[in-house]
């Protein structure tokens, strides 16, 4: 992007890149900051086309629907030009794929939107999908499953290891169209290819990921169903039964007498009961012990697989909070000091860590100076806020409300005044990890204002009796009662006493 068009708050990444999917559903333009490890949207746009609809009954792509498409395409062409974007790539799907006259249409598409088509296989998409997961999802462990409108996608992912992807014609719209609109013959349908799907035979006992438009609107109906406090799609989890529930009831019910309907859009609800009957016999044959939501899929995983090797190595909550530390705090290198400082001081506590623990507290000091232009009445709040419902990736719900509620406890003290629903997301244990890391982020904040330099120079460690500050002379005017109290609060909270000493 041209530099006087940028933006001081945006990261310096080079121009923007942008991925169109022309799917059976849905065509749709994602623009994003740049090619980071955790990339971040800064437009997406979709139009529902209906691309899919009577593929399988026809053969054909209805003329309706191309018009649509080819009008969203010309539509993304003039957006792209006016984001500088200098980097566009066009994928299509099933729909493109299985038509006859798939060949002419993407003739058209590549005409409108001004740049080459890829036509995905089945088995390609797969894969690009399952890298999406492992751009997003920290070490997954699973089958990615990606139902769109034409066609479902199946892959093992065990870590950043994929197994062979396959396909089959259970998309929303082809099961629609397959079965005559009989959700009973849907099923029977599903049945029978959900069976022969090798990808499955590993499943038991571990974790679906869901992709896809269906899947996502059917958990967001899971958690307005339930007044789940979070409105993040993304590692939304569901455990196997309980979805299981879920799923058959929307089977069996008009979709507009569920709660909340009208989040969902109006072209997405005939499709929910077919993804429902397929994610219904998935959990009946292959019995995963939960359901993840994944907001990441095919064009992440494409941003995912051009990136260098070693930054695909790097963890995408840890590089997704040190690109928000880099833009809002106040001293980004203080960021730094303070996890190096925590990491001392937690060691010296005898405290069980596992390594999940050690990269959440990470992000959390990556992420402790973010609200500081807040009205300070309101930091508390507005950090919570901010993680809380942010686009960070490779973080679990009981994570994110951890990182969450140690930065609102940096702000506003150990008194949890803090939404219990909320709160109880996340196991006790983090809760009680969040007081002792919020108490030692405001001995932190109060002595080094902030600013770097200072932390190395005042190292705070649990002895066999107390928590000691250590102050080198320079320093030891800061010993206050008011930082006295602080040093309390946390020794307190790791059975010590407290006090302020001369540095050795």
């Amino acid at each position: 992007m041209h530099e006087a068009l940028q933006a001081p708050g945006r990261l310096a990444v080079g121009a923007p890149v942008a991925i169109v999917d022309i799917g059976s559903n849905s065509v749709r333009l994602v623009a994003y900051e740049g090619r980071t490890r955790a990339p971040t949207p800064i437009f997406n746009e979709k139009a529902f086309c209906g691309l899919g609809r009577g593929v399988v009954t026809t053969g054909r792509l209805a003329d309706e629907a191309v018009e649509r498409a080819l009008a969203a395409l010309a539509r993304f062409r003039v957006l792209c030009r006016t984001m500088r974007v200098t980097d566009l790539q066009v994928v299509a799907t099933a729909a493109a794929r299985d038509a006859r006259n798939g060949p002419e249409f993407l003739d058209r598409a590549q005409r409108a939107i001004g740049a080459p088509i890829t036509l995905l296989t089945g088995r390609r998409e797969a894969e690009l999908s399952a890298l999406g997961v492992v751009s997003a999802v920290h070490q997954p462990d699973g089958v990615v499953g990606d139902l769109g409108g034409g066609s479902l996608e199946l892959i093992d992912v065990r870590g950043a290891r994929l197994g062979k992807g396959e396909t089959m014609p259970l998309g929303g719209l082809a099961l629609m169209d397959a079965s005559g609109r009989s959700l009973k013959q849907a099923t029977k349908i599903a049945r029978a290819a959900i069976g022969k799907a090798a990808a499955l035979d590993h499943l038991r006992g571990r974790t679906f990921y869901a992709v896809g438009g269906t899947w996502r609107a059917l958990a967001r109906l899971h958690m307005r169903q339930t007044d789940y406090p979070l409105s993040v799609m993304h590692n939304y989890a569901m455990n196997a039964p309980e979805a299981a529930d879920f799923v058959a009831m929307v089977e069996s019910v008009d979709s507009e007498q569920l709660k909340a309907i009208e989040d969902i859009s109006a072209q997405r609800r005939p499709l929910l009961a077919y993804g429902a009957v397929v994610l219904d016999e998935i959990i009946k044959q292959a019995k995963p012990a939960e359901i993840v939501v994944s907001a990441a899929g095919v064009r992440e995983g494409m941003l995912y697989e051009q990136l260098p090797a070693h930054t695909r190595t790097l963890d995408p909550l840890l590089a997704a909070a040190a690109e928000f530390n880099q833009l809002r705090a106040r001293a980004p290198a203080h960021a730094e000091e303070l996890r190096v400082w925590a990491d001392a001081f937690f060691r010296s506590t005898g405290l069980e860590e596992t390594p999940e623990d050690a990269r959440l507290r990470h992000a959390a000091c990556l992420l402790s100076d973010i609200a500081w232009r807040a009205h300070p009445d309101y930091r508390g709040a507005q950090a919570f806020d901010l993680v809380a419902n942010s686009a960070l990736v490779g973080v679990d719900h009981p994570g994110r409300v951890f990182i969450a509620l140690a930065l609102a406890m940096r702000y506003i003290g150990l008194n949890e005044d803090i939404s219990a629903r909320m709160r109880g997301l996340t196991p006790l244990r983090y809760l009680e990890r969040a007081r002792i890391l919020g108490a030692a982020m405001r001995v932190a904040f109060i002595v080094s204002t902030a600013m770097p330099g200072v932390l190395p120079r005042a190292a705070l460690m649990a002895r066999k009796k107390s928590v000691a500050l250590e102050l080198p002379p320079d320093l030891q005017p800061l010993a206050s009662d008011r930082l006295m109290n602080r040093v309390k609060q946390l020794a307190k909270l790791v059975g010590r006493e407290a006090e302020i000493v001369a540095a050795p």
